[in-house]
């Protein structure tokens, strides 16, 4: 086969499994929603089961969860016949991938999770395969064809299943109000996580770094101090070298919206007085959050005599990248 004829059906391939992706999002329904509300509730753990190809989406999507915070394993089925059926309590939600909803391995194990009490949620074809009628509750996802010649090989409805998966991961996440520290704090080696759990002095801005007028500053040298230090903002000192307001490159652009000419005006006539502060032994993830609940980019860090020891910004949190303080 040429070439170019294998770039044009590996093209037919992904249109099929996009195809089937649209279909299986048209044909979601209310059994969505209840699924989520039985595993934001669930007070054990989430376990997952599949198997040959499903099994492998179920790990990742096992991992998905735990990485926000819900507790989740994956249990093979074949080793759940053989014992490991004691890994399910009654607190748990088992949640089971069979496309077909006809997998023996899979039929075999559910009366036994029935017993112990458990709830059994699915993902597959149809709620009323044997896997449908026997869940709790059963996301159907409609007849799913396999992308391949022989609509055989598990391709389209894997694909199906772990977007799924992470739309199931995503919502709970939305519907648990995760934030970013939340998911750094699952995540202590990645970048985000090291950088979080760093103490506020290890990223904090110090000296000649820090942003800094005088009480009697005009317009031209506040506006020249912000473009210097290019933080977006400069601390405003009063005669003792105490910090006594803030004003940022936002507060500028109001103040002159306002009232136009401002040349004349000082510093202490727009400052914000008394700008959040935050101790510098205190955790990087903490001067996020105040961050986030205060809806503002920089925190002071004072000495006991209100004088600046440092400044931090968001991006020295997060990175120059852009953040929103809602999802």
């Amino acid at each position: 086969m040429k070439k170019e004829s294998l770039l044009n059906y590996a093209k037919d391939v992904i249109d099929t499994e996009c195809r089937n992706l649209r279909n299986m999002r048209d044909h979601l329904g209310k059994e969505f929603a209840e699924a989520l509300d039985i595993i934001y509730h669930c007070k054990g753990k989430v376990i997952l089961t599949g198997m040959g190809k499903s099994g492998i989406i179920c790990r990742k999507i096992a991992g998905t969860f735990s990485s926000l915070g819900i507790p989740s394993v994956f249990l093979h089925p074949g080793d759940a016949v053989h014992g490991d059926l004691g890994t399910i309590s009654k607190n748990d939600t088992v949640l089971v991938i069979s496309n077909s909803g006809e997998t023996e391995e899979i039929l075999r194990i559910l009366p036994s999770i029935k017993k112990i009490g458990a709830a059994i949620v699915s993902l597959t074809c149809s709620k009323d395969s044997s896997l449908g009628r026997y869940c709790d509750v059963a996301i159907e996802t409609g007849e799913i064809e396999e992308a391949d010649v022989f609509g055989m090989i598990p391709s389209s409805s894997t694909t199906c299943a772990l977007v799924l998966g992470d739309a199931m991961a995503l919502s709970l996440m939305r519907k648990k109000g995760l934030k970013k520290q939340d998911f750094a704090f699952f995540h202590p080696t990645g970048n985000l996580g090291k950088r979080l759990m760093l103490k506020v002095k290890d990223v904090m801005h110090t000296g000649k770094d820090v942003p800094a007028v005088s009480a009697d500053a005009k317009i031209t040298e506040i506006v020249k101090e912000i473009t210097k230090k290019n933080l977006g903002f400069t601390l405003v000192n009063d005669e003792k070298g105490r910090v006594a307001g803030i004003i940022t490159d936002g507060d500028i652009r109001r103040i002159l919206h306002k009232k136009g000419d401002i040349s004349k005006l000082k510093a202490p006539e727009y400052m914000t007085k008394q700008p959040k502060a935050i101790n510098g032994e205190r955790l990087a993830v903490e001067a996020l959050s105040i961050m986030e609940k205060s809806e503002i980019t920089s925190l002071v860090i004072l000495n006991k005599h209100k004088k600046a020891v440092g400044v931090v910004h968001l991006h020295d949190l997060l990175g120059k990248k852009e953040f929103k303080f809602e999802y």
